[in-house]
């Protein structure tokens, strides 16, 4: 009988490579950063690398940041760059937009956790920062909330489950299921 499952023992590192599993740094690699990946911040890229690598790597940040703050924007960040390029299709643009926003919201991380809901604060930081951004007025009609729009966005466009928006803008899932429901109703009837 052949055994289909790979070995648990690993051939050893080629010169150059980083010692351990495949995937997986090595101990003395930054935070965030895979293995064989440089730490380096997108300011720090060569001019002619493609936009979408640049905007692809993965969060660096100091290392005196709080472990907590870290943990945030690694959580964050996927959503948060999925909602940024629904309002600018530049990914480069969302990318320095969501990266703004977490620097305000760093500026405030202390006072945020001082709050009852810091992720619904950080989550207004970000739409502010986006909306700086888009140069596009946004129509105001008495109908629609643009929270609800951004519900719709999160849900229809980015894919996200109500339990997943409600764990990024900082609300409970029945809130986010009944606001999404009053949006569809509404687009529904101007049909």
């Amino acid at each position: 009988m052949t055994n289909r499952h790979p070995s648990s023992a690993e051939p050893p590192p080629r010169p150059g490579e980083p010692a351990g599993p495949p995937g997986r740094a090595p101990a003395d690699a930054p935070t965030g950063v895979p293995a064989g990946a440089s730490a380096r911040t997108p300011a720090d890229l060569p001019a002619d690398l493609p936009a979408d690598l640049a905007v692809d790597l993965p969060l660096v940040l100091p290392a005196d940041v709080p472990v907590d703050f870290a943990a945030f924007c690694e959580l964050h960040r996927p959503r948060y760059l999925s909602y940024a390029r629904v309002w600018l299709p530049d990914r480069t643009e969302a990318a320095t937009a969501v990266q703004q926003a977490f620097a305000e919201i760093a500026v405030h991380w202390r006072e945020l956790l001082g709050t009852a809901n810091p992720t619904a604060h950080a989550w207004q930081i970000l739409r502010g920062t986006v909306a700086e951004h888009t140069r596009r007025p946004v129509p105001a009609t008495p109908q629609r909330h643009p929270a609800d729009d951004d519900l719709a966005i999160l849900h229809y466009v980015v894919g996200l489950a109500a339990p997943e928006i409600a764990d990024v803008i900082g609300t409970d899932t029945a809130s986010v299921a009944g606001r999404l429901r009053r949006t569809m109703h509404r687009e529904a009837s101007g049909w």
